[in-house]
């Protein structure tokens, strides 16, 4: 065959191949999703749904928008420049309060990432001791743990009379500088950065003996976090409550592939941002797995008693001033879509009961 031919001949298969591939991304349904922050394994359902294909397989094209604290997954969602969002359900309730209209869909984090952590020689071991110091906080309405928390100890966090609340950055700066005596970090973050930077009091890598952490889930403070959002009006329109279903199908199914496969995803991860370091990224994936699993009723699937402690310590920090509204969770859409998966794929675990966490390291840096 002359080689003019087969060129031709390849060329019109890559052309073919071309619109097909156009066809069947013009039959996708396009929604978008606001996340609270930047790519990282907090967020590894959502990306490896898209990068694997899954969202695809359930007919959506998903964009997903970033945010460095500068768009609010309640803002964006709220005024319709995004169909979903994650973020924290004090951050939900507040904007309900304020009329944004949003209904949680699924509480993927069945429990807290926030602790409080404090170079060992601080002597703060547990709530109590944290009397007398300076703590520092984020202010951007994610303090509501540590006010919380002030609360239960019998302290007063805003006369400064027993201790006191420090606005910090995102970053455990002020509490290396000795600003703060213990700082408010995210156990799957900035905990992990720490065990890769070097402790000058030692000239080594920090490590668990180095530093306290005081983790509010055994205080009885911790506040449910990472769920996702949509507007109630949007759902109500015609097929909306389908393509939201899809959407948690396909998230879900890449959560659970992260549980079962968490090496594989961080480097789906890297391989969208290659600065992310690698062994930061797996120590992310693993404690972020333990917020989710297990998950006893199902991943997604709000739990009362959970839902109910939220509220009760969003109104104590005054994140809200009366009770939400009913609906301000629902269900029914996540269950749909464990059930569809299950349909699909029933040899998936949605509940995670025998999952056990790994042991990771994290090298200097996070490298």
């Amino acid at each position: 065959m002359p080689v003019l031919r087969v060129c031709l001949m390849l060329i019109v298969a890559l052309l073919l191949n071309g619109l097909i591939a156009s066809a069947h991304d013009e039959d996708l349904e396009p929604v978008s999703v606001q996340l609270q922050w930047v790519t990282q394994a907090q967020f590894a359902g959502y990306y490896v749904a898209r990068e694997l294909g899954y969202y695809a397989d359930d007919g959506l094209a998903v964009t997903i928008i970033e945010s460095e604290g500068d768009l609010l997954p309640t803002d964006v969602v709220a005024a319709g420049d995004a169909e979903f969002g994650v973020t924290w359900l004090p951050k939900t309730l507040k904007a309900n309060e304020g009329g944004a209209n949003l209904v949680n869909i699924a509480q993927v984090f069945q429990r807290s990432g926030t602790v409080l952590v404090s170079l060992a020689e601080a002597g703060i071991e547990k709530a109590t001791d944290l009397t007398w110091n300076r703590i520092g906080v984020w202010v951007n309405d994610s303090d509501f743990e540590v006010q919380a928390t002030t609360f239960h100890i019998g302290s007063d966090p805003t006369s400064g009379e027993h201790l006191m609340l420090v606005p910090q950055p995102f970053h455990l700066g002020p509490l290396l500088e000795g600003e703060v005596d213990a700082a408010q970090a995210l156990i799957y973050n900035w905990v992990g950065r720490l065990f890769g930077m070097i402790n000058p009091a030692t000239g080594e890598l920090f490590q668990p003996d180095d530093i306290n952490i005081v983790d509010l889930n055994e205080v009885g403070t911790a506040m449910l976090q990472d769920h996702v959002i949509a507007r109630t009006d949007w759902l109500a329109e015609e097929d909306n409550e389908a393509l939201a279903i899809a959407f948690l199908k396909a998230s879900i199914r890449a959560w659970i592939y992260c549980r079962d496969h968490a090496d594989d995803c961080v480097q789906i991860l890297r391989e969208i941002d290659p600065d992310l370091g690698e062994s930061h990224q797996q120590w992310q994936m693993n404690e972020v797995n333990k917020l989710i699993w297990p998950s006893p009723d199902g991943i997604g699937i709000m739990n009362e008693d959970q839902w109910a402690r939220t509220v009760e310590l969003a109104l104590q920090t005054s994140a809200i001033t009366t009770e939400p509204d009913e609906g301000a969770y629902r269900n029914d859409l996540v269950i749909a879509a464990i059930e569809a998966l299950a349909r699909d794929r029933p040899n998936l675990d949605a509940i995670g009961e025998d999952w056990e966490p790994l042991t990771v390291g994290v090298r200097e840096g996070g490298r």
